[in-house]
């Protein structure tokens, strides 16, 4: 087994404390290990044979920096030139697999998820591992605990079997309210986790179906490079150059006839913004949750999210704010606003002020 690991995001909406260099998957929102250290360390019981790292070249000395201390597996950073989304990483990914190891199964993570239940997430790459080696592509489906908005759905043709894996439907954009309280009672629409199971040559395949200029410009010329991945820096430049900007999931996901779910709930979050540290961390008696704070006074507040990077915080008579502070920067928010943090990043790089980003 091969653990690609897609680690090339921005993390906007966790300005200030994200920034371009050092994005949320290498940072800690919750003051520990980043969010891409705990990825790697959920999976190493997994024995997996290496371990790739798919992400930038502004971010590849602080990921080599981070991956440093794990020499029980390999681990290698493949760093990008620029971000093309999904579909390109993981071609990518599989083509440097398929060079030495065709029928090799990879398992596709994002970097900076948080996972509660991480014996369950093994247990099921475990379970989907057996589908993916007879020729599917499989994908998690997170069984739903709310009527969210803010994610994309998979639609299961559910068989009456208690966990799968499942035909898939379809793939569903982000929803309106009163779509995602239909798929909530149906029963049979997950969250999708941006998690994969598949054999590199079984995901190539499709691609020269469904996505064939990028199987011609990318997976060949790669595939002859075998595992060198020191020396394949100005190649995938080259290659880079006119690749095209696609998801796996538009690329590859929504058009083949392969694709099974596998669903699961293992208390998982994407954390995606400041609104979601509650996911992740207990609330006071009072809503509210301080991180990386010498102390917090409180009065008459309550439902507030503070992050005071290493300060004494005090709040008086407010509620449902998100207080941000680094060293250079300060973020206050309303608490239903945390999506359009995204929007200053923005009005920062408009407005021509780089030091900030």
């Amino acid at each position: 087994m091969y653990i690609v690991i897609l680690a090339g995001g921005a993390g906007t909406r966790f300005w200030p404390l994200s920034r371009a260099s050092l994005p949320k998957q290498l940072i800690s929102v919750t003051g520990d290990r980043s969010m891409l250290q705990k990825t790697v360390d959920r999976v190493l019981e997994l024995n997996p044979k290496r371990i790739m790292i798919i992400t930038n070249r502004l971010q590849a000395e602080e990921t080599r920096r981070q991956m440093a201390d794990y020499g029980q597996v390999p681990v290698d950073v493949i760093a990008e030139p620029v971000g093309r989304n999904t579909a390109p990483a993981i071609a990518l990914a599989a083509a440097l697999v398929t060079s030495s190891d065709p029928s090799g199964v990879m398992v596709v993570l994002p970097a900076d998820h948080f996972i509660k239940k991480e014996a369950v997430l093994r247990e099921t790459l475990l379970f989907g591992a057996d589908a993916a080696r007879s020729g599917s592509l499989v994908t998690l489906g997170i069984l739903p605990s709310r009527p969210e908005t803010g994610y994309g759905y998979i639609e299961a043709v559910m068989d009456g079997t208690p966990r799968g894996p499942f035909p898939v439907q379809r793939f569903v954009e982000k929803p309106p309210l009163a779509e995602a309280l239909r798929y909530l009672e149906e029963g049979n629409f997950f969250w999708n986790s941006g998690m994969f199971i598949w054999r590199a040559d079984v995901i190539l395949g499709e691609m020269a179906l469904h996505m064939p200029e990028l199987h011609q410009k990318l997976a060949p010329l790669l595939s002859e490079q075998g595992e060198q991945t020191r020396s394949l820096d100005e190649t995938i430049s080259e290659l880079y150059a006119d690749i095209g900007s696609v998801s796996i999931d538009y690329g590859v996901m929504e058009k083949s006839s392969r694709v099974l779910m596998v669903p699961v709930e293992m208390g998982w979050s994407d954390v995606g913004s400041w609104s979601a540290l509650p996911e992740v961390i207990e609330p006071d008696g009072k809503g509210t949750i301080c991180v990386n704070v010498a102390g917090h006074i409180d009065v008459d507040s309550h439902d507030c999210l503070i992050y005071g990077d290493g300060r004494m915080v005090a709040t008086v008579g407010v509620s449902n704010l998100v207080v941000v502070s680094t060293a250079d920067a300060l973020l206050v928010c309303d608490r239903e606003r945390c999506q359009d943090v995204k929007k200053v990043v923005e009005l920062l790089a408009s407005g021509g002020y780089p030091e900030y980003l």
